[in-house]
């Protein structure tokens, strides 16, 4: 299972990710580029910050996405890369 998949599916599962959850429960270190790849793919993934409790007790943002919307192909095959979609600078 590719870490696409493997972020795909644990949305599949859990309805959202964050990347702490990547991190501990599949390894994936870089979660924001496994979006942007799925994104790529045609699919539309929602993101919003959330707050979540530090290990001191204080409160960080982080980024939680879903996915939004599934790709459609009419051939089976992914199109070409997508644009960017509700980019959001500070998720």
């Amino acid at each position: 299972m590719t870490q696409n998949e493997a972020v795909l599916d644990y949305m599949a599962k859990h309805g959202s990710i964050t990347p702490r959850e990547a991190m501990v429960e599949l390894g994936i270190m870089r979660l924001a580029a496994r979006i942007y790849d799925l994104e790529t793919e045609g699919y539309v993934i929602g993101r919003e910050n959330v707050k979540v409790p530090t290990r001191n007790g204080k409160l960080a943002k982080v980024c939680k996405y879903w996915v939004a919307a599934v790709p459609t192909w009419d051939d089976g095959q992914p199109d070409e890369a997508q644009e960017w979609h509700d980019y959001d600078p500070d998720c």
